[in-house]
């Protein structure tokens, strides 16, 4: 291959350089020449020609242009000041706004999105008797606002079911004023027999899922929802609705119920007692509330019971299980079985994390296999029968997520299934007078509903197999080996 002459290179040497020393001036010359055409080529600015206006969305689209000479004042621009030549202008219509609370919203940062007047907001707040009404918001609160360019004309807000406050302007200023709408309580009585669970029970006679739920918590300390309930058992609710104008709200309290579970009846009364506490009791006075609950967790199924002689489906060694296995999805809330005194919270060998809980007379509950721990629960932190201490989950030596729940009397292990449980005292001699003048009215509909029941012939036949607490289609764990 030829090689260039000396010649030709010292040339195109020479030639970079030159180009490389022009380049910035050309650079530079370009840029003005652009400059130069684009001031020329812009159109002179009209210094008479008025700002465009923006105007609301819901306004209505513009017709045919009319001379300004012919435009007419109308009831919505009568009034208005003209100004910088853009002739009669449209006046601001008041228009209404209703306001879903949200996380964190406060009456000033709702003011400040919907650019109201904060002095307005300043002003309703001095007004008497109505600053907690006004400022205690909750997610999903509605306010309705009737403003006109920012300025309040209007306010309207639910306190609770049965008042609302009202803000009205006028030319002295703001007026508040509460309306009270009460809310009247219907009885109704249903019944219903239990063939697949007890939510579809509920549903067949129109109960709702709340009173069905308000049921299990009235029986739950005679009753494993989870374990106990069977084929052929039914239940008696006397409940309140709740009505405003003639209108359904909402389920009220359950005033008496019966359930018939595996052939044994239980029965429960609403009473309140003369200081105002709210309990439920038998028929003869006795508290419904044991001193603990006979299942920790809601919505589960046993998947593995106590058994002192189990094998080890890891380990393949006889090694007892010493509890009760409750299978139900990670996250789900666990409650303390009674009250108590924490005693370890940690990580606890094949139970992975763990809560073991002190009672009264010599009786200690254990947790295990939790995914987390409530806040505020360490050791030596008191907890309430019902409290949650913690979450399902499948730590330590778990083959899926589930809750292994102990129940130990001095020491020693017992079935949370079948151990009896202590009860609160009964009520006292001298209250039994009023007991039974309360609840009688409740009790006599609860014997008229079970009259009619066997009238109608809809008693239910034998116990059989046991059903779930939870609606068939409801996910579950599918697996059955369970460890400690």
């Amino acid at each position: 291959m030829r090689r260039p002459s000396f010649s030709a290179v010292r040339l195109s040497r020479r030639f970079r350089l030159v180009m490389a020393r022009i380049a910035p001036y050309a650079a530079v010359a370009s840029a003005a020449l652009v400059l130069w055409h684009a001031a020329r080529d812009k159109p002179p600015v009209n210094a008479s020609a008025a700002a465009p206006l923006i105007y609301p969305t819901r306004a209505a689209a513009p017709g045919p242009a009319q001379p300004a000479a012919a435009a007419t004042p109308t009831a919505a621009t009568a009034g208005a000041t003209p100004a910088h030549g853009l002739g009669v202008q449209q006046a601001s219509v008041a228009s209404t706004i209703q306001v879903v609370v949200g996380r964190k919203d406060t009456l000033g940062s709702i003011f400040k999105r919907m650019a109201l007047d904060p002095a307005d907001l300043a002003a309703i707040r001095q007004l008497p008797g109505i600053r907690q009404s006004l400022d205690y918001l909750k997610p999903g609160d509605a306010i309705q606002v009737t403003q006109s360019e920012g300025s309040i004309k209007e306010l309207t807000r639910k306190v609770s079911e049965t008042k609302t406050l009202h803000v009205v302007r006028d030319e002295a200023g703001f007026a508040a004023q509460v309306t009270e709408n009460p809310v009247q309580a219907h009885i109704r009585t249903a019944s219903a027999t239990i063939d697949s669970s007890l939510f579809q029970a509920a549903e067949s006679a129109q109960i709702s899922d709340l009173v069905a739920l308000k049921l299990a918590n009235i029986f739950a300390w005679d009753i494993d929802f989870v374990l106990d309930i069977r084929e052929g058992d039914r239940f008696t609710a006397v409940y309140e609705q709740i009505y405003q104008d003639g209108k359904y709200l909402r389920d009220g309290d359950v005033l008496a119920a019966e359930f018939v579970n595996g052939g044994k009846v239980y029965r429960a009364v609403r009473y309140v007692d003369e200081a105002g506490a709210i309990g439920y009791y038998s028929p003869e006075g006795k508290p419904m509330r044991k001193a603990f609950l006979r299942a920790p967790v809601e919505f589960t199924r046993v998947s593995s019971v106590f058994n002192p002689h189990r094998l080890h489906p890891i380990l393949n060694l006889i090694r007892g299980h010493m509890g009760t296995d409750y299978a139900a999805p990670i996250g789900t809330p666990v409650h303390a079985a009674g009250d108590g005194r924490v005693a370890f919270e940690g990580l606890r060998g094949g139970y992975g994390n763990a809560i073991l809980l002190s009672h009264s007379n010599e009786v200690q509950t254990l947790y295990g296999h939790m995914s987390r721990f409530a806040r505020d629960i360490h050791v030596g932190s008191h907890v309430q029968q019902g409290e949650v201490i913690g979450y399902v989950g499948m730590t330590g030596l778990a083959t899926g997520p589930h809750l292994h729940y102990e129940y130990l009397m001095n020491g020693v292990h017992k079935d949370p299934q079948t151990v009896k449980l202590a009860g609160a005292d009964p009520l006292r001699a001298d209250a039994m007078e009023h007991f039974h003048a309360q609840t009688a009215p409740w009790l006599d509909a609860l014997a008229a509903q079970q009259s009619h029941v066997r009238e109608a012939g809809l008693a239910a036949p034998a116990p059989a197999a046991s059903v779930p607490f939870f609606p068939a289609d409801e996910p579950r764990y599918s697996g059955e080996r369970r460890l400690n």
